[in-house]
């Protein structure tokens, strides 16, 4: 099992009323008109005259009051997911990617995660990467309070990844997609040409032995192909790992682990919910996933 990796500790959280990073707000750009955005205390603003508040928890709002994605992270997803990845059941993967994109991006420049959720990995890179910042993309409001307050040198937006994204083209170093959905014209158009596209993705193999317990939803076999088509034309594969990590949970991890992802939307599915409220004890479950990494094509 991984040991603690709690990231919210104190010299590396950013506090809800500091300023965002300089060269985030540099990088983003109005999503009414396009235009470049200077911070007062408050707001972000355009010259156009568009405002966009800093919410007291530190984080910008750029859906206004658009409803959330169907399928953005509740309440209670978010604390779930906060609670179980700051246990560490996950430190081994996180750990993984920020190597990984430390290899192949070396130096500084913004690092954007998107489908951030609580921010946890993109903290995690962010420690590695010393001279970068980070910009965590999500639309659950939720997600977007603790994200905002992930690290020091990161801030929060609240967006729809599939939708074109309010930021400059070429303006990443990196793009994290951890678990999430993926839009493969705005990571083209959004990465440095020099830039890399880390994907994080389960394999069949990944909480097998839950999965087949709870009744989770399934994952497809040919997932990855799935990914690397998606991608094909805009992208080239320069890198790929497998990890596999033995987990040893006890009833209360089991339930967090499986409420802090798409299987929370479909809890009331059957027996599912009785299942999961029945579970006593502990339990090994195997976490497998890929990770690839990415350069664009030009």
């Amino acid at each position: 099992m991984a040991g603690q990796h709690d990231i919210r500790t104190p010299h590396m959280t950013r506090e809800g009323g500091d300023r965002l990073p300089p060269a985030v707000v540099r990088a983003v750009s109005c999503p009414v008109c396009g235009e470049s955005l200077t911070q007062s205390p408050t707001a972000l603003r355009c010259p156009a005259g568009h405002s966009f508040d800093i919410a007291r928890q530190g984080y910008v709002n750029f859906l206004g009051a658009r409803p959330r994605t169907p399928l953005a992270d509740s309440t209670e997803m978010a604390t779930a997911r906060s609670e179980f990845l700051a246990a560490g059941h996950y430190a081994a993967l996180a750990d993984n990617l920020a190597a990984l994109v430390a290899r192949l991006v070396p130096g500084g420049g913004l690092v954007v995660d998107a489908g951030a959720g609580t921010g946890y990995y993109l903290a995690v890179v962010l420690d590695h990467l010393t001279e970068a910042v980070g910009l965590a993309l999500d639309s659950s409001t939720a997600g977007l309070r603790r994200a905002a307050r992930a690290h020091s040198r990161a801030a929060a937006i609240g967006w729809d990844v599939w939708q074109p994204w309010p930021l400059r083209t070429g303006s990443a170093a990196a793009i994290l997609n951890v678990f999430a959905p993926r839009n493969p014209d705005e990571f083209h158009r959004v990465l440095a040409p020099e830039g890399t596209l880390a994907v994080v993705t389960p394999t069949q193999d990944h909480l097998a032995e839950l999965r087949a317990w709870v009744d989770l939803l399934g994952i497809q076999e040919d997932k990855l192909d799935q990914v690397d088509t998606a991608l094909a034309g805009r992208f080239r594969l320069v890198d790929r790992e497998p990890l596999s990590v033995e987990l040893a949970l006890d009833a209360d991890d089991v339930r967090r682990l499986v409420q802090m992802g798409p299987n929370a939307h479909h809890l009331d599915r059957g027996d599912r919910r009785a299942r999961l409220a029945a579970l006593r004890g502990g339990v090994e479950v195997t976490a497998s996933f890929v990770l690839s990494a990415y350069r664009p094509v030009h």
